[in-house]
C-alpha cells in the first residue's frame, strides 16, 4: 500500500495554528486527523459549560429574559461550532473528494448542509 502524508497549516479566526494531515492509504474514504478537532471540543466544553449555567439559572428562578439572552449565546456558539466543522471538511474532506471522483461525499455534505441549516 502506498502511504503518503501531507501536512496543512491553517491559522482560525481566533488565532489558533492548527496542523492537519492528510493520510491517503486506502481507496474508498479517506480518514485524517482533524487538528480542528482540538478547537471544536474547546468550544463543545465551553457550551456544555455555558448549558450547565442556563440550567442552574432556571433552577434557581432567574428572569426568563435572561435565561432567553444566554440561550441565544449558546445557539449561536454552537453555530459557529459547526461552520468551524464544515469549514474544515469542505477544505478538506470535499477537496479529496472531487480529487477522486466521489459522488457520495458530496451528497452527504449537501445532506449534513441542509440539517444543519434548518
Amino acid at each position: 500500500m502506498s502511504h503518503e502524508t501531507e501536512k496543512h497549516t491553517h491559522v482560525l479566526e481566533d488565532g489558533t495554528i492548527v496542523e492537519h494531515t492528510h493520510d491517503h492509504h486506502h481507496g474508498h474514504g479517506h480518514t485524517h486527523s482533524h487538528e480542528h478537532t482540538k478547537a471544536v471540543l474547546n468550544r463543545l466544553s465551553r457550551a456544555i459549560g455555558h448549558l450547565e449555567s442556563i440550567k442552574r439559572m432556571v433552577e434557581s428562578g432567574r428572569d426568563c429574559s435572561e435565561v432567553l439572552i444566554q440561550l441565544s449565546a449558546v445557539k449561536s456558539a454552537i453555530n459557529n461550532t459547526g461552520k468551524i466543522i464544515l469549514q474544515d471538511h469542505i477544505e478538506h474532506c470535499i477537496v479529496d473528494a472531487v480529487e477522486h471522483g466521489d459522488k457520495d461525499a458530496i451528497k452527504e455534505l449537501e445532506k449534513a448542509i441542509d440539517r444543519f441549516i434548518k
